[in-house]
């Protein structure tokens, strides 16, 4: 009898370390579940002006005076600043890595040898490229039409008119945005604030009331089946975000840039206001990603750590609402 129970035993101890081991196999080959970044800048390294920074830095802009040296852009006064790539190769390896650990897509825009070196580099369909413009002094009609219409670019932006000073309805950008609308191309247009003293620093054109997210109503009517998401949100200008994506129902938003930069609880607060006017399904995760890899994790972060978002909410804004946009295939992407 004894024999018999300590067989038992036996059988029952080979049989749990059989299924642990099974399943932490099992665990092993699970992907995390799918994230979208819709707003990341494919740049080549200078370690000239690979500077370190802190997320949410900035918490303190205490303003400056015109005979002193400008304000810091960003500042390192943190516990844990993010480092800053020091090579292209640096940073390619490291954001590769982490797209493969997160089962990452992006939505890329900048220099086309990066895009192509990305593209090479991470899962096919991972890297879907983007092609922005500022001013019609950047290329011509023709060109940008033909960019668009040879397949590598899926997606029209970052278009930063505001950067020169114009509305993004300027009458000299109609025929990039006609053709992006003719294509069937989403667009993605910066609208929200450049950093603290901006135009003191670096972009003298910059204008805050042209990042006034009803500016976009002579454009969306001149092309009513355009399709648009607003870089950044609008942020600050919340009432005229959500007045304008309540009159147009292909307009999306993604968090971008501010979701890393401004005061934390100042981020939570604004994203939770489009959440309580109903846009859920229309706000997109994105990191406005440039020389720090490890934003990536920062940013996402603030999503999966939201309190006041419940866990379909936190999928619909880091997966679903972007296939949705984009008009993706989910099933590629699991």
């Amino acid at each position: 009898m004894r024999k018999k129970s300590l067989y038992l035993i036996i059988c029952s101890i080979t049989a749990l370390l059989v299924t642990i081991h099974i399943y932490a196999q099992d665990s092993a080959k699970r992907r995390h579940l799918p994230i979208i970044d819709v707003h990341v800048h494919a740049m080549k390294m200078n370690p000239a002006f690979a500077a370190d920074m802190c997320p949410w830095f900035l918490s303190d802009m205490p303003g400056g005076d015109p005979n002193q040296p400008p304000p810091a852009f960003i500042n390192t006064d943190c516990a844990m600043p993010l480092k800053a790539a020091k090579s292209d190769k640096e940073f390619q390896d490291s954001l590769m890595a982490t797209m493969k650990r997160l089962n990452m897509t992006i939505i890329a825009s900048g220099d086309a040898s990066i895009l192509h070196n990305w593209q090479q580099a991470a899962e096919p369909g991972r890297v879907i490229p983007s092609i922005g413009i500022s001013s019609s002094k950047d290329m011509t009609v023709v060109a940008f039409t033909d960019s668009l219409s040879s397949g590598f670019y899926k997606v029209m932006g970052e278009t930063a008119p505001q950067y020169q000073g114009m509305s993004p309805s300027d009458t000299s950008l109609d025929a990039y945005f006609a053709a992006a609308e003719k294509l069937n191309i989403p667009v993605g247009i910066h609208m929200g604030t450049g950093g603290n003293g901006t135009i003191n620093i670096t972009n003298p054109k910059y204008r805050a009331s042209m990042g006034n997210p009803l500016l976009l109503e002579d454009l969306l009517a001149r092309h009513p089946k355009l399709k648009v998401w607003v870089m950044h949100a609008g942020y600050p200008m919340a009432d005229e975000m959500i007045a304008l994506m309540g009159a147009n129902a292909y307009v999306y938003v993604d968090v971008a840039g501010m979701i890393w930069s401004y005061p934390l609880a100042e981020v939570n607060d604004y994203i939770k206001r489009l959440v309580q006017a109903g846009f859920e399904k229309r706000i997109m995760y994105g990191t406005d990603l440039m020389i720090w890899p490890k934003l990536l994790e920062t940013s996402i972060g603030v999503i999966e750590n939201a309190n006041y978002l419940s866990f379909d909410q936190k999928r619909d804004i880091l997966f679903n609402n972007a296939v949705r946009f984009f008009r993706l295939d989910a099933s590629k992407y699991q």
